[in-house]
């Protein structure tokens, strides 16, 4: 089986290089930082939340995904 992606922590790690706060994109979000610590911790999201995540740091999440699918189903 294939490792579990952290999907909280990839987005962490992405807010860290691009130099933005956790304040600004709870912010961005409309919800608390502790909620986006939460988040951090996640291995798994909501889609809809990962897709607003994905055009406010412009960086396609969902590609962390679709990328380890068979070739056969791409």
């Amino acid at each position: 089986m294939a490792e579990l992606i952290h999907i909280g922590r990839l987005i962490q790690e992405e807010l860290r290089v691009q130099g933005r706060s956790v304040t600004w994109l709870a912010q961005q979000l409309g919800t608390s930082r502790m909620a986006c610590y939460r988040l951090f911790h996640s291995y798994s999201i909501d889609t809809q939340m990962l897709f607003w995540i994905s055009g406010l740091l412009g960086r396609d999440f969902f590609a962390e995904y679709s990328g380890r699918l068979p070739e056969s189903v791409r």
